[in-house]
């Protein structure tokens, strides 16, 4: 088995997963009122690997882009927030990177993500059987990148080459069903996908999606824990519960007036790990990865939003929380 402590510790990542294009509106702004949009780079992992570069890790994203001025796009942005785009292929045809337009504001929040035909659901075996995992310390992951085909299977045979070059895999849930086929196929494939992982990081209602009730989601992630090294069951504005070594350790939250609700998952995940590498315990870097959250959802955009080393430690400076699981 990896030791999943060790790999975070060398603060280097290899992430797995789609760079999309962001449009966001100003503050408080409704998408139908908006004479002008931000542009930024979104997709939830190259958000964990611009977040991890910002807080002074290392990451290399992993994925496929269309082979146009959008694509192009997010290999520019990857490399200005740092992340290797060694391992980004780029495909032609019709398939076409990821759109999401959101508005920044919190009532009323609406956000759109176009996702026919994506570029990224076609990153292939052959593109992951040409990365060296042994130059990582742990691998990412995020559930989006199993709800189609190539990438599915090609993101399976990336936690298989991880685990055979003896790092640990780390999964997000992040379940998005427009994304999928059936709520049917999902819960059997991210089970399967939680199932091969050292750590996995998901919701009420993700564990509650993959037990087939929300009723049972404590539950279930408790039953994850005891074949999984690492499991953190996140509970919104009720803070978390981890499960590592036998304990079960509550944490709570930053309030913040937040812009958005957007990004928050990814910035937790981002913060959680760089802090790890940096010699944090558990319950500290539990709560960084929360503050790190708190930052980007009150900013606008995603990974624009995210938090450096710099900022991070002004928030936790300034703020006078957690407050109490």
């Amino acid at each position: 088995m990896p030791d999943l402590m060790k790999g975070i510790a060398q603060n280097n990542f290899v992430v797995v997963g789609r760079a999309g294009i962001d449009f966001f509106t100003d503050a408080g702004v409704a998408a139908e009122d908006a004479e002008t949009v931000s542009v930024g780079l979104g997709g939830s992992s190259a958000n964990i690997a611009a977040g991890i570069c910002k807080l002074g890790g290392k990451s290399a994203l992993v994925t496929s882009v269309s082979d146009d001025s959008v694509g192009s796009y997010c290999i520019g942005q990857l490399k200005r927030y740092g992340v290797s785009a060694e391992y980004v292929s780029k495909v032609g045809g019709e398939y076409r990177n990821s759109l999401a337009f959101y508005e920044s504001r919190i009532e009323n929040h609406r956000n759109v993500i176009y996702r026919n035909g994506a570029a990224d659901f076609q990153m292939s075996i052959e593109d992951v059987e040409a990365v060296d995992f042994s130059k990582f310390g742990a691998m990412i992951t995020a559930g989006t990148v199993f709800a189609a085909e190539p990438s599915r299977g090609a993101s399976f045979r990336a936690m298989e080459l991880a685990h055979a070059a003896g790092i640990p895999v780390i999964f997000d849930v992040d379940y998005r069903p427009y994304s999928w086929p059936s709520a049917e196929v999902a819960a059997e494939v991210l089970t399967k996908a939680a199932e091969m992982s050292d750590m996995i990081v998901g919701n009420d209602e993700e564990f509650g999606f993959m037990a087939g009730g929300i009723d049972q989601s404590l539950q279930k992630a408790r039953s994850l824990a005891g074949s999984t090294d690492l499991i953190v069951y996140k509970m919104g504005e009720k803070g978390a519960i981890t499960f590592f070594d036998c304990d079960e350790i509550p944490t709570g939250i930053y309030p913040v007036e937040a812009l958005k609700p957007t990004g928050a998952g990814d910035s937790f995940m981002a913060g959680l790990v760089t802090s790890l590498a940096g010699g944090h315990d558990l319950k500290t870097s539990l709560l960084r990865g929360s503050a790190c959250a708190s930052v980007t959802v009150s900013r606008p955009g995603c990974a624009p939003a995210m938090a450096d080393t710099a900022t991070l430690e002004t928030f936790l400076a300034e703020h006078p929380g957690p407050t109490t699981p």
